[in-house]
Order: C-alpha cells, then sequence, then structure tokens
C-alpha cells in the first residue's frame, strides 16, 4: 500500500544552517561589564561564575579584549568608591564610568559605548532617585539628577546613553537637555519595558545596589501587564528614544514580539543576571549543556523580534561563533 504525505527535509549541518529562519545579529550583541572605583584588578562575583567586576584600568583592556573578538558594544555599570542620598558621584566628571568611557573610547575609539543611566549604584538609600520627605522617589528632581549625569557621559564620549530608571517622562527631559547641548548624535536605548523581577537578584550583588529599604515596584513594571508594556513603549518611542529594551527576557517574549509588532524602532532584549545565574548553576551541576541552552536562547530573542541582545554570555557566545 502506498500514499502521499509531506515530506519533512533530513537536514545536514549545512543545510540546517542555510534554511534557518531566524539569526543571532552578531553586530548587535552587548557586553555589560561592572566597574569599581574601589578596585585596583578583578573581583570574582560569587553569583555570577565568570562575571567580574573590574577596576578602571580593568575594563579598558577587557573592552579592548572584547573589540578584538568581535563585540561591538557594552554597556557600563558603576560602583562609586561613596554614595550619598542624592547621587552626586553619578555625575563627577571624574567618576568611575566617566574615567572608563574616556580610557575606553581612547583605546577602543570605535566601540559602541553605552553608558547605563540610572542612581541605584549611587544612592546610599538604592534606590532609583532622589526620595521626597515619604521616603518615596520624587520623579521630577530625579529628571533633573538623570540629565546631569547623562551630560557628564556625554563630555566623557559615550555613544548612547540608557536610562533605566523608569521615571515618567525622562526620555524627552534627556533628549531635551542632550539637544541644548548639542549632544544631538548621543542615541538613547531606553529601558522602555522593565518589570520588577525577581530575576535582578544577583546583579544587585553584583552592582551593590540593592535597596536598603522598600523595593521598587511603585516605577517598575508588574510582571502581569502587557497593554502597560506597549503603552510605556509607545511613549518613549514618542519623547524621541532611539531603541527600546525589554527587561527581563527568558520569561518575557511574548512582550518582546509584542513591542516588535508595534514599533519600527530597534528593540533590544536584556538577558538580565538571575537567567544567566540559572543557567551557569544547572550547568554546573551537569543537568544541562550550557552552550546548547544558550544557542536556543538567543535564537528564541532573535525569533521574538529583538535585534540587540544584552547579555553576559555575549562574549563566550562570541567566542565559539568564531570557533565554529
Amino acid at each position: 500500500m502506498s500514499f502521499e504525505r509531506p515530506r519533512r527535509l533530513r537536514r545536514s549541518d549545512a543545510l540546517r544552517a542555510m534554511v534557518r529562519e531566524h539569526r543571532v545579529n552578531i553586530d548587535g550583541l552587548v557586553q555589560p561589564l561592572f566597574i569599581d572605583e574601589t578596585l585596583e584588578t578583578r573581583s570574582p562575583i560569587s553569583s555570577m561564575p565568570g562575571i567580574e567586576r573590574l577596576s578602571i584600568a580593568e575594563s579598558i583592556e577587557e573592552a579592548a579584549a572584547l573589540r578584538q573578538l568581535g563585540i561591538r558594544g557594552i554597556l557600563l555599570f558603576g560602583l562609586p568608591a561613596t554614595k550619598d542620598a542624592v547621587a552626586s558621584s553619578a555625575y563627577d566628571e571624574n567618576g568611575v564610568v566617566q574615567q572608563a568611557v574616556r580610557g575606553i573610547k581612547a583605546r577602543c575609539p570605535d566601540m559602541l559605548v553605552i553608558a547605563d543611566l540610572c542612581s541605584c549604584e549611587y544612592t546610599d538609600h538604592g534606590h532609583c532617585g532622589i526620595l521626597d520627605a515619604h521616603g518615596d522617589v520624587d520623579n521630577d528632581p530625579t529628571l533633573a539628577l538623570l540629565a546631569k549625569t547623562a551630560l557628564s557621559y556625554a563630555r566623557a564620549g559615550v555613544d548612547i546613553i540608557a536610562p533605566s530608571d523608569m521615571m515618567d517622562g525622562r526620555v524627552a527631559y534627556l533628549r531635551h537637555a542632550l539637544d541644548a547641548e548639542s549632544f544631538t548624535n548621543i542615541a538613547i536605548m531606553s529601558y522602555a519595558v522593565k518589570y520588577a523581577s525577581a530575576f535582578y537578584g544577583p546583579f544587585r550583588e553584583a552592582a551593590q545596589s540593592a535597596p536598603s529599604f522598600g523595593d521598587r515596584r511603585t516605577y517598575q513594571m508588574d510582571a502581569s501587564n502587557v497593554r502597560e508594556a506597549l503603552r510605556e513603549a509607545r511613549i518613549d518611542a514618542e519623547e524621541g528614544a532611539d531603541i527600546l529594551i525589554v527587561k527581563p527576557a527568558m520569561a518575557y517574549l511574548d512582550v518582546v514580539r509584542a513591542v516588535r509588532e508595534q514599533s519600527e524602532l530597534p528593540v533590544a532584549v536584556y538577558n538580565v543576571s538571575g537567567e544567566y545565574a540559572m543557567v551557569k548553576a544547572a550547568a554546573a551541576a551537569g543537568w544541562i549543556d550550557e552552550e546548547r541552552i544558550v544557542d536556543e536562547l538567543f535564537a528564541s530573542f532573535a525569533r521574538a523580534g529583538a535585534s540587540i541582545i544584552i547579555s553576559y554570555f555575549a562574549k563566550s557566545y562570541i567566542t565559539r561563533y568564531h570557533n565554529d
């Protein structure tokens, strides 16, 4: 007995690569770096195996090594020597990020340097802005603080400002402040969709930025909300954002897809510290194949619509990519 049926193609590795529907944009990989003003060398981060806090000098060396591998973008987080209630170290012209940016751009002029813009690493209370008399983040004074910091980053030579604070109106405020000082070519990569997530735990150890009281749910998003995400992304686009970030990644691919379908702007996804730590822990226990898991994760980010992937796995991924 014979019958016809649809035929599934038996694919070799070469053919599988040829007909692949979605590909990771290698030029869109971004490696985050933690730069600690108090260090003279490197310091491991216990909850993020393979990731280290770097001294300013080591951050310059790491940037050069990443550029040699083919990484075109880095995202900088600064850990200052001193903190206070108004994050004055954040806008210090000789601050940790400002020093690192100048050194990195001198060493690697074509490296795309992105500065995360938030105050939680710089405040002694660990919240993302200036507090009012009731202990809540005061939106408008925080906007002025963010603009002051963004301008100091721009003067140091960053290519992209990435506000992650989730204050209302921050993109328009920053765009106006940058343009007024003739920094019209500085792009804004907005954390347009940033959820109040448990996946950030290891980052708060790495950046020493855990809030000393309360939490950030009043200004970060509820994990259940998609329409709110679309509204936030649309507002940031209207205010002048050049790129939209969705954060975290793994549990929010439906949101990445929804933002991608709504907006014509490039969409970035942040594969955050908790997602990284879970994969590393399971791989260390021998439960999963780390390389294959990371390949699947990056493919899923691209499939959902992300053209930019911010990930602590970026360095290891591109190393394997060039060795394949």
